[in-house]
């Protein structure tokens, strides 16, 4: 029996050709931000399926080096067969950095509205990194990168996601807050809302006067892992209590749930967070303004 740590030399012609493993339709890119110059690694996805007339839905994903390939896999079998999953094929557009690691201290500064007052340092001990950087970003993903993809691939504006978890979750809520027409549907993964929570509850306040005057049309989804509820910073209490606070809005056009996801932990929940945020943001459109 051949077996794979043999002498290359002896291994069959077809084992011995060996190459890198690619996602199939997928391509990435650098991309400078004008206002700051902070360098993105842009990871696109684009279904085999031919778009609709209306165009793809497009779910714009945060932290994408740890998630983007997860996201991509789960709607390239899901989408294949709408009639029987009840998901559409969509363009994925992951936002991450150039590293090989899951995560970059960049996220710290994108990901966060101003720099936290509660913690001083990482959990290994380590000073935090720079942080605050939450307008900036969002500004390069409105102004920059939204427009080269809408001129790159044919898309559907008005079926646009952001999916964040995390502090990327915690970006998704201050993506809703301050700009709530960017994105139809919003995904906030157990959101580190404890790192800005008063800043948080402000503008929140700020959300809820502004659709007394203008109504909407968005959905949110907030999930954490069951095992989360030990967290010393209450990541799954915090998100349930801003679910009801923001179940009041439904007049308004706010369609919000909270979901907790038996026996998965923080790092865990992702997958079955990608595939329920599938099934809410990719249904078919005939079926998708029934309740969450």
């Amino acid at each position: 029996m051949t077996t794979l740590n043999q002498d290359p030399g002896a291994l069959p012609n077809d084992i011995a050709r060996r190459r890198k493993v690619e996602l199939p339709g997928a391509e990435q890119w650098i991309m400078h931000s004008r206002a700051e110059n902070r360098k993105y690694q842009i990871m696109v996805a684009k279904p085999a399926e031919e778009p609709p007339s209306s165009g793809y839905p497009v779910i714009y994903v945060l932290d994408a080096n740890s998630v983007f390939a997860t996201m991509v896999e789960a709607i390239r079998l899901q989408g294949r067969r709408p009639d029987k999953t009840g998901v559409l094929p969509a363009i994925i557009v992951g936002i991450g950095y150039e590293t090989e690691a899951p995560f970059s201290e960049d996220r710290y500064y994108d990901l966060t509205p101003e720099p936290t007052t509660v913690y001083h340092q990482k959990p290994d001990g380590t000073p935090l990194p720079e942080q605050g950087g939450a307008a900036a970003f969002l500004a390069f993903i409105e102004q920059e990168l939204k427009p080269l993809i809408e001129r790159e691939f044919q898309i559907d504006r008005s079926r646009q996601t952001l999916f964040g978890h995390s502090l990327g979750g915690l970006f998704v809520l201050y993506a809703l807050f301050m700009k709530p027409d960017a994105f139809r549907s919003y995904i906030a993964g157990s959101p580190s809302i404890h790192w800005n929570e008063s800043l948080l509850l402000e503008q929140e306040r700020q959300f809820k006067a502004r659709l007394e005057q203008e109504p909407t049309a968005i959905q949110l989804l907030l999930g954490a892992g069951e095992l989360e509820k030990s967290h010393i910073a209450r990541i799954n209490d915090n998100a349930r209590e801003l679910a009801g606070r923001l179940s009041t809005l439904s007049s308004r056009g706010v369609d919000v749930e909270y979901k907790e996801f038996e026996g998965e932990g923080h790092v865990s929940v992702l997958p079955v967070l990608i595939s329920r945020t599938l099934r809410l943001v990719l249904r078919p459109e005939s079926k998708s303004h029934r309740s969450l």
